[in-house]
């Protein structure tokens, strides 16, 4: 594995002398400069007051924008800042011009909040909420969704690039190619990618795209953000504005702004904001192509160790894998398995039906044990987990 100084990235992430941490799927360790970036303004902030520390912060704060649209390739004006990507995603989705009968694409992919989301505008527009199968690799299947949009009538095509209950990358440029061709939008939810996978908004071909900043790209919780392509931003229509969204420009009249920072409310925690920008430059600095290399092998290496372990199953699908791997353990239930492990320090996290309908039950499975690689994990951690592991498989 080499092209990344792993022995530099653990020494900038203090909360690797603590815990092996392989939920990055969930929340990341964050990195010192991120930290450092936080708490500075924060005494900033102490100091002179919050409106006169973001006005001195300007420059960092319009460094998120500009770091968040070199990652993805778009336009600072495509960017609108969020405290999620649940709600970049929820914020975006209720905008688009849907219609009674118009169609709405998934796969068993989908997410659950997106999924609530969905279901409530088919209930709210009329709009049809339609499930496009996986093909025998477990991903989504290209044929079949090229046969549904040849069926014509569809408005929008929802697909999660990376599942939260499992390590496959779904062919999320093919699906563009596809939606581009039928005139469909294409919403991409980049949860588990952004960060850890080469994300190139215009080879994607989506028109929205919606990450959080907490997970691969290790900047704090309550970030998220949002990329609307510019030629579609006239047709949204924002389900909430305010000062900030939208200018009064007569008692009875106001204009909503012509960027995607229409999507954005007034108040922010600024030094979150700040840290999301310091966290995606660190990225940017590693290099994603690097890190991308690096937690795939990695995580080849995991599922690997787990493979060998009886009683254990590796549950992941799909022909492209990355840093997520879900398992199970026969006879110890997932949750029990992540509180023995969180007991010896060992950070992973339990993928509930609740997250995933339309995918774990469709496979005989009410959860999985997700543990998620990250640039800063070692081999030793993988060889300590992997014991750790087999004894728990041992004395189920």
């Amino acid at each position: 594995m080499d092209g990344l100084d792993v022995d530099r990235a653990r020494a900038l992430t203090p909360g690797c002398e603590h815990v092996l941490h392989l939920n990055h799927a969930g929340a990341s360790l964050l990195p010192q400069p991120v930290l450092d970036a936080m708490v500075g303004h924060l005494e900033l902030e102490a100091r002179i007051g919050g409106y006169e520390a973001a006005d001195a912060a300007a420059p960092l704060l319009a460094r998120t924008y500009a770091a968040l649209a070199e990652l993805i390739g778009a336009g600072t004006d495509e960017i609108a800042l969020t405290d999620s990507a649940t709600r970049a995603w929820d914020t975006a989705v209720h905008s688009l011009p849907l219609a009674a009968g118009d169609r709405v694409l998934i796969s068993r992919a989908e997410y659950g909040s997106n999924a609530i989301t969905l279901l409530q505008l088919q209930q709210r527009t009329g709009c049809r909420v339609e499930l496009v199968e996986d093909d025998r690799a477990g991903q989504i299947d290209l044929e079949a969704l090229e046969r549904a949009l040849q069926h014509g009538g569809v408005a929008l095509v929802s697909l999660v690039h990376v599942p939260t209950q499992g390590g496959l990358v779904n062919p999320a440029a093919e699906v563009g190619r596809l939606c581009r061709d039928a005139g469909a939008l294409f919403v991409l939810d980049a949860c588990q990618s952004a960060g850890q996978l080469p994300l190139d908004v215009e080879e994607l071909g989506c028109a929205v795209l919606a990450a959080p900043g907490r997970k691969f790209l290790r900047g704090p919780r309550g970030t998220g953000f949002l990329f609307v392509r510019r030629d579609l931003l006239p047709r949204t229509a924002p389900v909430m504005l305010d000062i900030h969204a939208a200018t009064w420009v007569a008692p009875d009249r106001y204009e909503v702004h012509q960027d995607a920072r229409r999507f954005e409310m007034w108040e922010y925690d600024a030094a979150a904001r700040i840290g999301l920008g310091v966290a995606v430059d660190h990225a940017l600095g590693w290099g994603i192509d690097a890190i991308a290399e690096r937690d795939r092998t990695l995580a080849v290496g995991l599922r690997d160790r787990l493979a060998a372990i009886p009683r254990v199953t590796v549950r992941d699908q799909g022909e492209r894998r990355c840093a997520i791997t879900t398992f199970t353990v026969d006879g110890v239930a997932p949750e029990e398995v992540k509180a023995r492990l969180r007991a010896q320090a060992v950070n992973v996290a339990v993928s509930p039906a609740t997250s995933a309908q339309l995918d774990l039950p469709h496979r005989g499975l009410e959860d999985v044990i997700r543990a998620s690689v990250h640039y800063v994990t070692t081999d030793d951690e993988l060889d300590r987990f992997a014991s750790l592991v087999r004894t728990i498989a041992r004395v189920r």
